[in-house]
């Protein structure tokens, strides 16, 4: 009994799930068709403006082309804020002046889409200065909200490609660890010998061992000055060469 309860029980779970993502997806299809009819409808209208552009010179041209002008400017700014925004957060200011921007874009969208069935041409040329004015003070600040997304954007992707690059660096000097400065040993000329002394210079005799105080270069010709006897020194009690035999001291005879 308890094993139809689980299996009744699996069943149920394995529906609502296939109902829960059956739902998903048609919700995304959904999202899918109405992006691509809208894209659609997008591309439409901006044939028909450009078209008419071409073919209606004069008030109705002007009016064609200030259309075509702000939807390209808000269209382009919209995909940079929302390319860098999910990287940038400090973006989100930004993202609340652009959905303002984008109320009056669409204000002026609709006053120019009504002008453009407006049967009086002179009427239409007494707005158009007013509407140039409002075309360009909003493409103009939309064009530096997105300037200054894209140089942010950039001067990011430049730090980090220096930051990259510092890295890189110093991991492979660290790879190249064998490349450091070592000290260097005396070579030998051949196998198990030394190099031979320098010209001008006498090796020493194999057991000789170098005379202590032993000069070099310009001071090894001078004679060595003699010893000045100390003020404490005793005086010498043999004879010298030079004395005269009378002149040394005899021993004392024993008185024994």
């Amino acid at each position: 009994m308890e094993a139809i309860w689980i299996l009744l029980l699996l069943f149920v779970l394995i529906m609502l799930a296939g109902v829960y993502g059956a739902v998903r997806a048609v919700r995304a299809a959904k999202r899918g068709i109405d992006r691509t009819v809208h894209q659609a409808r997008r591309t439409v209208e901006d044939t028909r403006l450009r078209a008419r552009q071409l073919a209606q010179p004069g008030a109705a041209g002007e009016l064609a082309q200030l259309r075509l002008s702000l939807r390209g400017s808000m269209r382009a700014t919209s995909q940079a804020l929302q390319a860098a925004a999910p990287q940038d957060q400090s973006l989100s200011e930004s993202l609340v002046l652009f959905q303002r921007l984008s109320a009056h874009a669409q204000d002026l969208e609709a006053d120019l889409k009504r002008l453009e069935l407006e049967p009086d041409k002179s009427r239409l040329t007494v707005l158009l200065p007013d509407l140039r004015q409002r075309t360009e003070r909003i493409t103009h600040s939309a064009d530096s909200l997105r300037w200054a997304v894209q140089e942010r954007t950039q001067r990011f992707a430049h730090d980090d490609l220096d930051s990259l690059n510092r890295e890189i660096e110093m991991e492979a000097g660290a790879l190249r660890h064998w490349t450091a400065v070592e000290p260097e040993e005396p070579r030998r000329t051949d196998a198990g010998s030394w190099p031979a002394p320098e010209a001008g210079t006498r090796a020493p005799e194999a057991g000789a061992r170098p005379e202590a105080g032993a000069r070099s270069g310009p001071e090894a010709g001078r004679e060595p000055e003699p010893p000045r006897p100390s003020l404490g020194a005793r005086p010498q009690t043999e004879p010298q060469a030079w004395q005269k035999p009378w002149q040394q001291s005899r021993r004392p005879e024993n008185t024994a």
